[in-house]
């Protein structure tokens, strides 16, 4: 098998690596190609939200503990910011990422240089290392120019990346449409567009395929033996977006333990031991 070039390389920075570490620089330049892309916007901000379990689809040849190791030091460094109040649910813990490109060792924007180059400093105060070798780069005109983040790690296009999602979440459509018509004995179908589109909608929103089971499982429950509920068991009314919400919500209600109430014991004076 040959593993020389015969996959998308990994362009990246050698500056960047030597600042932040190999492993460090590969996350954050597949973030920044994130962010770029990203139609999530919040607090004047694009970020990137993904599980441990997405990071490790974009890095296959890490562990989970070695992102959860990666993400955590660069939290620790301030080059990574990450939060989960962006979820719509309080219980979600899926974080939200972006990067903090004034912390970088080169001032970045997701597309543009900032850091202003300066030529009035004196040569002497120039390090000879090859660490400022890397760090500018020199123009043909004397100026010095301090690099961009480079391309993505994978060269994927944007239509292959759709591609990805779309037939992601069609699988996603299949198993839940599945489980309904299991549940109902009723006969729907994942292909339709009205389906794949109520189904899509919830997913872009952060839910998962577990919340559309643990929904399904609430409404049969309380809906498939009344007959003027039964009509209402179907992708239309499930996965609408605010119905689904309020049966997620339900959900919620539903898992809090009620509180007993509390019956006094009944005091019986007319028997009991040791009476004569």
């Amino acid at each position: 098998m040959k593993l020389l070039i015969n996959e998308d390389p990994i362009p990246l920075l050698p500056s960047l690596a030597m600042k932040v570490g190999l492993n460090a620089a590969l996350f954050l330049q597949q973030l920044h190609y994130r962010l770029n892309i990203s139609k999530n916007i919040r607090e004047g901000h694009k970020w990137v939200f993904n599980t441990y379990d997405d990071w490790m689809e974009e890095f296959p040849f890490w562990s989970l503990n070695t992102i959860k190791r990666i993400t955590y030091d660069l939290e620790q460094k301030g080059y990574l910011i990450s939060t989960s109040k962006h979820n719509k649910m309080k219980i979600d813990n899926t974080k939200w990422y972006r990067i903090d490109y004034e912390k970088l060792p080169f001032s970045y924007t997701p597309n543009e240089i900032t850091a202003d180059p300066k030529p009035d400093t004196p040569p002497a105060q120039h390090e000879t290392s090859i660490n400022s070798q890397l760090d500018a780069v020199q123009t043909h005109t004397g100026t010095t120019a301090y690099p961009t983040m480079g391309r993505p790690i994978t060269k994927e296009l944007k239509k292959n990346n759709n591609k990805t999602i779309v037939e992601k979440n069609l699988d996603v459509a299949h198993s839940v449409i599945q489980y309904l018509n299991d549940k109902t004995g009723k006969h729907f179908k994942a292909e339709s567009a009205a389906t794949r589109k109520f189904i899509n909608g919830r997913i872009k929103e952060g839910y998962t395929q577990e919340d559309f089971i643990r929904v399904i499982d609430l409404k049969t429950k309380q809906w498939l033996n009344l007959r003027e509920f039964n009509a209402f068991l179907r992708p239309s009314t499930l996965f609408n977006a605010t119905n689904f919400e309020n049966y997620v919500n339900e959900l919620i209600v539903a898992r809090e333990p009620e509180k007993e109430l509390y019956i006094p014991p009944v005091l019986d004076f007319n028997s009991g031991e040791g009476l004569i």
